[in-house]
């Protein structure tokens, strides 16, 4: 076995489990953690698109369904796997793509996904200082608007890269770092939520409902409903996966799932749902004023704010959102940097990766291309989806355990990823723009359709081709005692 470890590659060699007693309940750990990723104000700032497509009771009972679905096909079995072993998505998935395969899916792959989310961050958090210190709000994409400067002003230019530096360096120094971080800055976007919501109440009466286009009517469920599991979905795809990661320090079962009816499903109806409604209640409130923005403008829960308190409070409120986005951008920095670090067997070098991946999420955002969240969302539950659902045919064709690394590269693994990203990305703006056309509308969640498909080809895959052998003891697991 000695000869077999040092044949192993590094990443998996030096894989040591969460020892049980340094783990601690999911009120400790997995429930606030990813309640903090929720209340990024990047996740709901668009979420209210959905009500061009469906009523208001439509959007939010998809809300609803949304959470459910990231909860139960998105986390759990990632969450169980990690509980289970005591070890991190890297290691765990290693059974699903094999120890070669594993260098880059889940690998890799989930570092250079994590540096198109610090694009998100830093264009959010400038986005919001300025907007909130009375700068013109950036246009998409820079396209020039009246009224509206381009992403790359040479202020926000400036800011981006002192904003996104900053946590970037925050990220790279180590998770203890992000913790103390996180524990502090959530309850900035939760109090605003709520006033928010508060502002928002009594102009709902006054909303109009938006007449959905006939192309867009389903016959048996809103496309409203549909859209909001497609955007949160496609969210939520690798915070899912990393499940693993966060509840390799959980305790029990009860932990996986308790953490994830509360940090997840609670807290996407929570913030997702506080959103939806002060959106709505900012088109009572000024239907006027919402008919002369442009139309990417219209639904944005930031637009709503400023419409619905008077101008100082408004301002104040984004200048807090930026605030309370100090937690998930030094989550994302994190990320990119342990991920990377660790794959590419430079551990000592994390700070340095940190910052060079990092440095290409804020040249991103201040081009302004973080701004449309909608095709970024689906790539995400498209890319990512497919992984779960692999990993989660491996753990039940393994009797509900994890089946330890395989050799090389489990093509059944990359087979069920590839079939699944391309149903994934059937409804994606650059896929659109390639073929001319979309095999899909935008509502259609294929984020969902991607995962269920990488299972079910999973499965075909392995009945027909085979899996990689087992190597039985290459990583050392910690199971519960309850397990």
């Amino acid at each position: 076995m000695a000869t077999i470890r040092n044949e192993l590659p590094a990443y998996v060699r030096n894989a040591v489990p969460v020892p049980l007693d340094k783990r601690a309940p999911w009120y400790v750990n997995t429930a606030p953690t990813y309640a903090g990723i929720f209340l990024w104000i990047a996740f709901y700032d668009q979420l209210a698109k959905g009500l061009t497509l469906g009523t208001l009771w439509a959007v939010l009972l998809g809300v609803v369904i949304a959470g459910a679905v990231c909860h139960y096909f998105f986390y759990y079995v990632p969450g169980l796997l990690g509980m289970k072993t005591g070890q991190p998505l890297y290691i765990v998935g290693t059974s699903t793509f094999g120890i070669k395969g594993g260098y880059f899916i889940p690998g890799i792959f989930m570092g250079l996904l994590q540096i198109g989310w610090y694009s998100v961050a830093t264009y959010y958090a400038t986005k919001l200082i300025l907007n909130g210190l009375g700068y013109p709000a950036i246009t998409p994409y820079g396209l020039e608007e009246e009224g509206y400067a381009r992403a790359w002003d040479a202020t926000f230019i400036v800011l981006a890269f002192v904003w996104g530096y900053l946590f970037a360096l925050v990220g790279g120094l180590g998770i203890e770092y992000v913790a103390r971080v996180a524990q502090i800055f959530p309850v900035v976007p939760i109090v605003m939520l709520l006033l928010g919501g508060v502002l928002a109440l009594p102009h709902l009466k006054a909303y109009i409902e938006t007449p959905v286009p006939s192309d867009f009517d389903t016959t048996y469920v809103s496309a409203g409903t549909l859209l909001m599991i497609q955007l949160i979905v496609g969210f939520f795809g690798t915070a899912g996966a990393v499940g693993a990661d966060f509840c390799a320090n959980n305790r029990t079962r009860q932990d996986v799932s308790l953490g994830g009816l509360v940090g997840i499903w609670a807290a996407i109806v929570f913030t997702a749902g506080l959103a939806i409604v002060t959106v709505a209640g900012a088109h009572g409130a000024d239907p006027t004023k919402i008919a002369s923005l442009p139309a990417d403008e219209r639904y944005r829960y930031g637009q709503a704010l400023q419409i619905l308190g008077p101008a100082w409070l408004s301002r104040s409120m984004l200048i807090l959102f930026a605030i309370g986005s100090m937690a998930p951008a030094c989550f994302c920095s994190f990320i990119i940097g342990n991920s990377l670090s660790t794959m590419l067997g430079k551990p000592q070098a994390r700070i340095p990766i940190t910052l060079a991946g990092t440095t290409v999420g804020i040249s991103i955002a201040v081009t302004g291309a973080s701004a449309n969240l909608a095709p970024y969302f689906g790539l995400i539950g498209a890319s990512f989806g497919p992984v779960i659902g692999a990993m989660a045919a491996d753990y039940f064709l393994s009797g509900g355990e994890w089946s330890g690394p395989r050799e090389g590269v489990n093509w059944a693994g990359y087979l069920a990823w590839i079939v699944g990203f391309l149903v994934g990305i059937s409804n994606n703006d650059v896929v659109a723009g390639v073929l001319g056309f979309k095999p899909l509308a935008d509502w259609h969640p294929t984020g969902v359709y991607s995962l269920l498909i990488g299972a079910v080809v999973y499965v075909v895959a392995a009945r027909t081709i085979g899996l990689p052998a087992r190597i039985p003891g290459a990583v050392p697991v910690v199971r519960p005692a309850d397990e």
